[in-house]
């Protein structure tokens, strides 16, 4: 992609000093809190309302937050269907999930660790997309951890009515065609609605997360054994001497 500028997907210029230092520990502290409402039934937008309140958390703490801390029972029934081995299977990827994710660690941008043992960006969606530089290291990734999981097919399921659905659909048959598995790129209104109820589902999306069969932590996988210098929060609350993703620098 040549002709695409250099661009870093989900950086913003506070995060050295929301996601650092003492900013860090009173993070940490208000996910403590929060977790503690949840798991007692809190709906967790009103408990990050509450506790970032509380904290005066920025805006963008707070969306980590939400986005790292799920109540127990959930982030334990989660890990429970999470699969490893997917030799021979079909799998089904959440397309921008997954290439968003990669391209926010390919830019050095901010990635948190999450209970459920995810890594989760802060970019967003919001109905817009643009392919940029990163999305053709990204896309090569998936194709060579694919490979060396030894799938049989994989399907990509995009969201139609995000804009230039089309060109990565086009990028992807492009940059994964010579690889020695079946590939299928679906444009679709819902892509978390499709995968309901599948199994080796490629995702970090709590929702879809919560809905399928069995899934498959492939972005975080890639991040820690492909991508060099990405920068991580932990907010997994757990023990980080268990944890493979440690550095709580943000690149």
């Amino acid at each position: 992609m040549p002709n695409e500028k250099a661009t870093r997907r989900g950086h913003a210029d506070t995060d050295e000093r929301e996601f650092s230092g003492e900013s860090l520990g009173i993070l940490r502290r208000a996910q403590g809190e929060m977790l503690w409402l949840i798991d007692r039934g809190y709906p967790i937008k009103n408990a990050a309302t509450f506790v970032g309140n509380h904290y005066m958390l920025s805006n963008r703490q707070r969306l980590a937050l939400t986005r790292a801390t799920s109540p127990t029972v959930s982030a334990a029934a989660r890990k429970r269907k999470e699969v490893s081995s997917c030799r021979g299977q079909i799998v089904s990827i959440d397309g921008f999930n997954l290439i968003i994710t990669l391209e926010v660690a390919l830019s050095g941008s901010l990635l948190i660790k999450c209970m459920d043992g995810t890594v989760r960006d802060l970019a967003g969606l919001r109905g817009t997309y643009r392919l940029i530089d990163k999305t053709d290291a990204a896309i090569p990734l998936i194709g060579q951890k694919l490979q060396s999981m030894g799938i049989s097919g994989a399907v990509f399921y995009l969201d139609a009515p995000v804009s230039n659905t089309g060109r990565l659909k086009t990028r992807i048959y492009e940059l994964l065609g010579a690889y020695d598995y079946d590939i299928s790129v679906e444009l679709v209104k819902n892509a978390d609605a499709l995968l309901k109820g599948r199994a080796h589902v490629v995702t970090s999306d709590s929702i879809v997360l919560d809905a399928c069969a069995s899934w498959i932590n492939l972005a975080a996988s890639i991040i820690v054994g492909s991508v060099s210098g990405a920068g991580y929060i932990d907010l997994s609350m757990g023990d980080l001497s268990e944890n493979p993703i440690k550095n709580d620098t943000p690149g």
